[in-house]
This record gives structure tokens, sequence and C-alpha cells, in this order.
């Protein structure tokens, strides 16, 4: 269901005290459309991730890309050199889990706010940490669809201190994809199973889906890791899930 033009803004959420820069992007046509919530990689919300959030909306939903590192570096963003690298871990490091299912809570509670969107559950997207986030995001009540892309550390470590992310997976509690390179050395093959294993094991409406000759990053066109014909089977696979879930 594509739209002919969009909306785009950059608004507030607000969680209690904390006021959470995040770009929302909206169909201009009137109509009640599915919430997607965009989850951010180390990066911060920079160019790409907005890309994508228009992206989706084009697609007929009302899309927003929180900053979850607003509690660390409100407003940050960067490229995808080695030093924006390793400053984006420093600021992953520092996250907690239970902050970000708030952080998260909170943006889907703003999307209920807006009278173009349907109050009945929305879907999550999120890449590289995002896509950890997006997994642990995954167990929220309101979230229906889950596309979670490359995200590192879900079988072995969770953001903050605490059991790590996989052992939420009974939690979880609508569809989720996830989409895995397998040349992604952040993430082996033997992660990627036990999560797969996982999701069978706790009967979670899933699909796993694994790239062969693509790295991680690779839905990214701005890194060195795009893999054009990877993302764009992806992107086809969250389509279908976001449509067969939300619409």
């Amino acid at each position: 269901m594509a739209v002919s033009s969009l909306k785009t803004q950059t608004v507030q959420v607000q969680n209690g005290d904390l006021a959470i820069d995040a770009y929302l992007a909206m169909p201009t046509e009137a109509g009640i459309f599915p919430g997607i919530v965009v989850i951010q990689e180390i990066f911060g919300v920079n160019e790409h991730i907005r890309e994508v959030t228009e992206r989706i909306a084009k697609q007929g939903y009302v899309a927003i890309a929180p900053a979850i590192y607003q509690r660390l570096a409100p407003g940050f963003e960067s490229g995808y050199t080695p030093e924006d690298i390793k400053i984006g871990r420093i600021y992953k490091n520092k996250t907690k889990a239970e902050e970000l299912l708030r952080d998260i809570q909170a943006t889907i509670d703003y999307l209920y706010t807006l009278p173009n969107v349907k109050k009945d559950g929305v879907g999550s997207i999120g890449f590289c940490f995002g896509g950890h986030v997006t997994y642990l995001t995954a167990t929220l009540t309101d979230i229906k669809a889950t596309a979670s892309f490359y995200g590192a550390g879900i079988t072995h470590w969770t953001p903050g201190e605490g059991e790590p992310t996989i052992t939420r997976t009974p939690d979880i509690k609508g569809t989720i994809y996830t989409f895995f390179g397998q040349e992604d050395a952040s993430i082996p093959p033997e992660q990627v199973n036990e999560i797969e294993a996982a999701l069978t094991n706790y009967n979670i409406s899933h699909r796993v889906f694994r790239y062969e000759g693509a790295d991680h990053g690779f839905f990214c066109d701005r890194r060195s890791s795009y893999h054009p014909e990877a993302a764009q089977d992806a992107w086809n696979h969250l389509l279908d899930l976001f449509s067969n879930t939300l619409r």
C-alpha cells in the first residue's frame, strides 16, 4: 500500500521527566495506519535511519525512530568510521534493558496519541544494536510484529546487567522475523541456531533468515558491507510480516 507523499518532523516523546527526540514520518493522505517503531544502530538516528523510517512510512505506516541514546548523548548521530564505531559502542554498553523497554513503550504510547494511528498493536524493526533491542522489546504487549536485523549478543548479553536477552524469548507476544548474514563474525552460526531453537522451543511465531555472503550491516547502503540482494530480499519479507500482522 504505497502512499504518494509524506510528512516528516522531529518530535519529542515524553517518558516521565525524560523527553526523547524522535524522527516521525507519516502519510499525508487521510486514513488510519499501523504504527512502526524503528530502532537505530549504534550510530544514532542518523541519515540512514531517517531514510529507513521514511521508506517504511511510504508503504502506508506511521513510522517513528526514537533516540535510544537520549539519556546518554542527546542529539548524537554519526557515520561509520572506526572512531564512530568506538563511540557508539561506548554508549551501547551504558544502556540498560529496563530503561530501553520503558523508552520504547513511551514511544508506542506516543504513537497511540496520533489520530491517524491504529491503536491495536504496532510493529518494530531494529538494526545492529537496534536488532538486539527490538528482540528485547518484542516482549512488550503492544508489539505484534518484530523485524530484528543482525542483533549481536542476544544469546549471551543484555543491556546493563541481568540474564541474556534470549532468556526473555518465552515472553515474546507477536511474530518475530530475524535476519542474519552468514559472514557476520559478531554473530556466529551457532548463536543463530541457538536463537532459532529458543523461538521454536517456546512456540513463538517466527522465521529466521540467513544470507550467504552477507556480513554485519548488510541492509545499510552507507556501509561497505551493504549487500543489495540480501537487503532487498529482507525488505520484501519484512513488508510481508507487517502487512500480514498489522493491516
